[in-house]
């Protein structure tokens, strides 16, 4: 038998199997949940789709080869499994047959090679890939207590939950609860009234209005911008060389006002890959096809033209495939894809939609900030452009009058003041498709390959089109079909994230082969159906998930629960996660009253480290914190400097956004509570809300140190947490009283004013409390 047709079958990978869960050993093998994984992880790079690397003529993606005859033997053979090849090779002592070799530096676990013995003795079927298939809605599952659910949602998790015999966790407290959702929701703390109408209330539907009131907020589409952002890579400056500011930031109002006014999904997709090239495309949609310039560009001297265009294409790609099929396309620039269904060869016809867009590879210069990208236009916020229609019908209608000079020269200047509010904005033009070629393993240079029309994989539904070439409309149109099983899915799973702290799918930004398939695929299929019917309904499917009862249950663990289920896989509890930058920037603002909810504008730049842009060339610049109420803005509006991310942000792991993340990662360091402590942003966010405390507090320490506490937790303080306060107070008061200077310099940080009544040695040592107070996990937690 020619045993050795199969050495190139290496394995790369030890280890249980962790699609299994921790509750489904002696289940029966499922292909998709615990054998695909092995194969994914360990066979495909050799045996798999891309045909330039495949060892011994054998694919394991397409199982067919491997029970095919192959001269007297089978890889996998179902009439006689422990003939099977397979076995032979994972159980050899032999170095030359057995597999992983022993160079791998790996080897499979007992456990693995018993799931691959037993998936073949239980007749080696094998499934299509979970991402693949066809959407439709599946049946809810029965439960055995029925009034628990109050939707689907809490249907599908009690159904898994009960068959392990367990039960989910009680319901949040409503302090809890209402923070949670608020945060969730708007990135902020809850007004106070409005928390204290769901605390208080006692009638049915009193947190269903909450949740209302929260979806209605204009907050609302600032915190959910932060998610697209994200994907899509906004940023405030070109990252490339001398990462020069760009115009970009009516892009960024344009997303918030979208979540704000629900637009429908497909709606928003086809607005930004493709608003120029909708029929009597609006302002707003020029802007939003601003989305395809979000990427990062170059105006060094000396860049060659044709390296860039290549650089820039091949960046597109990654993030259209990544933004809306949660598709790894960018590993098949250079050739076909190790592990998914997609070839080189869709690459490059996924890239090619985008080559009519009017565009440089290099741009010229000089090298000054911000820079030119054209094409751009000037346009004003929704507000100054309706403001600006009615003074112009004013002065119209004062035009052909008598005696009303004074009025038309005052309308006038009101319309100078209107249009010099216009900011610049790159947006898409199309223009006459440049060429686009297979490079061969990605060389721009190369000139030889096979040119190719826009298309999409074939794995996937087909493109529909009437014209000769399909255009980036049709692509848009395509990824919102309502046929179509990656859109909804990447979707709903990164919503599910957003508010679970993990993906019904872990892999927010892979759903092929090296993705985890979903805990609850049957879940994850209902709302993606239900996502396409409400008519891509982003609110619809948010208001589902936060007034499930799986969204409200509490995130305190039970001791048997968190044995039996360490890692939440049945939801059975909520998550508790720190909060992202801009929300703890935010939150530090607001309680301290510092806060300015103005919607959209030009970037803010908070206070920042001198020198910290000193490394900054082409040209040099100093960076000049702002002075106004600028400073106090959400951290959504933060300028975005890709090279030199505003320290803050970068202590809690905001990304550079070069390109697209799906999920942040959650560091815990030094760094973070140095930066809660001593940046000038949250010392004076601390000083002002100890001012408050000190003025608007009546009573001793206690009640003051009880309404900090409330002011920043909104819980009541227990009395060792008093207690910890008190000491901190005294020890700041001792310090403060030796160094008047010190004193001086904490009441001196930042614009806002030390009102006239306080003692600077009390302000300083009640601001070192509030200082403590910011810096609390439970205060940078969502619990």
């Amino acid at each position: 038998m020619p045993r050795s047709i199969l050495i190139g079958f290496v394995v790369l990978i030890s280890g249980v199997n962790p699609a299994r869960g921790a509750f489904e050993d002696e289940l029966p093998i499922v292909f998709n949940r615990d054998i695909r994984p092995i194969l994914s992880d360990n066979c495909l790079f050799c045996h798999g789709p891309d045909p330039s690397d495949r060892r011994g003529s054998l694919r394991l993606d397409q199982l067919d080869d491997a029970r095919a005859d192959r001269g007297g033997y089978r890889v996998i053979d179902r009439d006689n499994p422990e003939a099977s090849e397979l076995l032979f090779r994972i159980t050899s002592e032999d170095e030359l047959d057995r597999m992983p070799p022993p160079d791998s530096g790996k080897e499979l676990t007992n456990e693995q090679i018993e799931l691959l013995r037993r998936w073949i003795a239980e007749g080696a079927e094998d499934q299509p890939h979970w991402s693949f298939v066809p959407l439709s809605r599946p049946p809810l599952p029965d439960v055995t207590n029925t009034s628990w659910p109050v939707n689907p949602i809490d249907q599908f998790l009690l159904s898994r939950i009960e068959a392990e015999g367990l039960s989910p966790a009680p319901e949040a407290d409503r302090v809890t609860l209402g923070r949670r959702v608020a945060l969730d929701l708007t990135g902020l703390p809850p007004e106070r009234d409005a928390l204290n109408r769901l605390i208080e209330g006692d009638r049915a539907g009193v947190y269903e209005r909450y949740v209302e009131e929260l979806l209605a907020s204009p907050r609302y589409g600032e915190r959910m911008a932060i998610l697209w952002l994200d994907l899509v890579r906004y940023a405030d400056t070109v990252g490339y060389h001398g990462d020069q500011e760009h115009h970009a930031t009516p892009y960024r109002d344009y997303v918030v006002n979208a979540f704000n006014k629900n637009m429908p999904f497909d709606q928003f997709t086809h607005e930004q890959l493709a608003g120029d090239l909708l029929s009597n495309a609006s302002i707003d949609q020029q802007i939003a096809s601003g989305y395809n310039r979000l990427l990062q560009t170059t105006h060094e001297g000396g860049a060659q033209d044709g390296e860039y265009l290549a650089k820039y294409a091949a960046d597109r790609v990654r993030n259209v495939s990544a933004v809306w099929l949660g598709a790894t396309m960018g590993c098949a620039e250079c050739h076909d894809h190790k592990y998914d269904p997609y070839a080189q060869r869709d690459f490059y016809r996924l890239a090619a939609f985008f080559a009519d867009l009017d565009q440089r590879g290099a741009y010229p210069g000089p090298d000054a900030t911000p820079t030119v990208r054209a094409p751009e236009i000037d346009v004003l916020d929704p507000i100054d452009r309706r403001a600006l229609l009615e003074v112009e019908q004013a002065i119209e209608a004062l035009k052909n009058a008598e005696g009303h000079e004074n009025d038309l020269e005052e309308l006038e200047r009101r319309r100078e003041a209107i249009t010099a509010r216009a900011r610049r904005t790159m947006v898409s033009v199309s223009v006459e498709p440049r060429i686009t070629r297979v490079l061969a393993r990605g060389d721009w240079m190369d000139t030889t390959g096979e040119v190719v029309d826009p298309g999409v994989p074939e794995v996937l539904p087909e493109l529909e089109t009437s014209a000769s070439r399909a255009s980036r409309l049709d692509l848009a149109r395509w990824l919102t079909r309502p046929d179509h099983p990656l859109t909804a899915r990447v979707f709903v799973n990164r919503l599910w994230n957003h508010f679970f702290g993990r993906g019904l799918s872990r892999s927010l930004d892979d759903t092929g082969l090296q993705g985890d398939m979903p805990s609850h695929p049957e879940l994850l299929d209902w709302l993606a159906v239900e996502f396409v019917e409400s008519g891509w309904d982003v609110k619809h499917l948010i208001r589902l998930i936060v007034t499930s009862r799986a969204y409200r249950q509490s995130s305190i663990p039970d001791p048997a629960m968190l044995k039996a289920d360490p890692a939440n896989d049945l939801f059975a509890r909520q998550e508790r996660f720190r909060l992202p930058a801009e929300v703890i920037r935010d939150q530090a603002l607001a309680i301290s009253g510092l806060l300015v909810e103005q919607l959209g504008g030009p970037s803010a730049r908070p206070y920042q480290p001198e020198g910290y842009y000193a490394h900054l060339n082409f040209p040099k610049r100093q960076y000049l914190a702002d002075t106004d109420q600028n400073q106090y803005r959400r951290g959504l509006y933060v300028h975005w400097q890709r090279q030199f991310l505003h320290p803050m942000l970068r202590a809690f792991d905001a990304p550079t956004r070069e390109e697209c993340t799906t999920k942040r990662p959650s560091s815990n360091t030094p760094i973070g509570a140095l930066t809660l402590l001593n940046d000038p942003s949250f010392v004076e966010a601390a000083r002002v809300l100890a001012a408050r405390v000190l003025l608007e507090t009546e009573g001793n320490d206690h009640d003051r140190l009880a309404a900090a506490w409330r002011s920043t937790l909104i819980r009541e303080p227990d009395a060792p947490e008093l207690a910890a306060l008190q000491r901190l107070l005294d020890a700041s008061r001792t310090r403060y009283d030796a160094d008047p200077a010190a004193a001086s310099a904490v009441c001196s940080t930042g614009m806002a004013e030390v009102p006239e009544p306080l003692d600077r040695v009390e302000l300083a040592a009640w601001t070192a409390v509030c200082r403590a107070l910011l810096n609390l996990h439970e205060t940078i937690t969502r619990f």
